[in-house]
């Protein structure tokens, strides 16, 4: 389609969960709700249309060992964007890939700057490693760079512990987050156990990530606070091999692991239940491949949330959750087609019938 034609997106387009019209039109890559007068050269498209789908924990720029050459970077991202991810928030990179912005062919990445960790509290080559007395520092530098998020390691394995424990003291998170605050930038933190939350939530916190740790006890902490929780149940679901792999050394640790991971669904389920607000996310990068992005929304429905929650969780509510439009007039054409209801089965969205980014449909 040449940057003139117009696109017509016939037949179910989901702008809201109850919010359902017949006909949206694409003119210089923007979304009408009008025929526009005079059309010429209009390619038509069929279907159930969606706001292109948010995964709000994704590492664009991030392999198994670390920061990824740009040409990885960019199959990461193609492969995000054929799965109907067309907004990233990228939780966290030691690459830099501002670069994709000028790319309109790619999806739009929220970035957070590179993970902040303790000094050996995470995965080599992921993280800036410092000590307690340096967050303040390192969290102004990432909100700095960041695009209004910055991503904190809140717990991980203590060695001598043999098991998961916090990373910070209280007064370092209430100053660090006090700090990106003060920047704009919100805060989120990685965090599988239960013995970190408390202190981040009322540090001021305002996402966790994983949140396995989450407990009924902390819940209403939580609810209160209106903290939200990315589950990342792709990634929660390799709990058990990770697991076993650490029987041996760590077999506190490996109990705990399949303890959080028995629970998961459970956990989810209750937060939710409670009013927390709960997103959709992948924690693809690393370890994990890109475009999972249907399985997680699928997760979440087995947790116990509806289709239509589940869907909101990764469209209506987690753009705006970001502050990014969704299927608004005027705003940028970035929607997913597909060939059925999505609000009947959310597992239509693994295939996706066609990809519309920045008003240009993707062969």
């Amino acid at each position: 389609m040449n940057d003139h034609a117009v696109l017509h997106v016939k037949g179910r387009i989901l702008v809201g969960p109850e919010d359902v019209r017949d006909d949206l039109w694409v003119v210089d890559g923007r979304i009408s709700y009008d025929r526009p007068v005079g059309a010429h050269d209009v390619r038509t498209v069929e279907g159930w249309a969606l706001p292109g789908l948010v995964d709000a924990h994704c590492h664009v720029g991030l392999g198994a060992h670390g920061p990824v050459d740009q040409d990885v970077a960019e199959k990461q991202a193609l492969t995000d964007r054929e799965a109907g991810t067309l907004l990233i928030r990228d939780a966290g990179s030691p690459s830099d890939t501002r670069w994709t912005d000028d790319r309109e062919d790619l999806p739009k990445i929220i970035r957070a700057g590179r993970h902040i960790a303790r000094t050996r509290r995470y995965i080599r080559g992921f993280a800036h490693e410092i000590e307690p007395d340096d967050l303040v520092a390192y969290v102004a530098q990432e909100a700095r760079r960041g695009d209004g998020w910055v991503k904190l390691v809140g717990d991980w394995i203590d060695r001598d512990l043999g098991d998961l424990s916090a990373c910070w003291p209280r007064g370092a998170v209430e100053a660090a987050i006090a700090e990106a605050h003060r920047l704009g930038a919100r805060v989120t933190a990685h965090c599988f156990a239960e013995s970190s939350l408390t202190d981040l939530v009322e540090a001021g916190i305002d996402c966790i990530e994983h949140a396995t740790g989450l407990t009924d006890e902390l819940i209403p902490l939580f609810a209160e606070r209106g903290v939200a929780i990315v589950p990342t149940l792709v990634n929660i679901a390799t709990f058990p091999t990770l697991a076993e792999g650490g029987e041996t050394r760590f077999p506190r640790w490996s109990a705990h692991m399949r303890r959080l991971h028995e629970r998961r669904y459970d956990t989810v389920r209750n937060a939710h239940d409670a009013g927390i607000p709960v997103y959709v996310g992948t924690d693809a990068g690393g370890t994990l491949p890109h475009g999972l992005v249907a399985a997680e929304v699928a997760e979440l429905v087995t947790a116990g949330l509806t289709p239509v929650e589940a869907l909101a969780a990764t469209t209506w509510n987690a753009r705006p959750w970001l502050g990014r439009p969704g299927l608004e007039e005027g705003e940028a054409a970035d929607l997913v087609v597909y060939e059925t209801d999505p609000r009947a089965d959310v597992r239509v969205l693994s295939a996706p019938r066609r990809v519309v980014l920045n008003g240009r449909v993707v062969e």
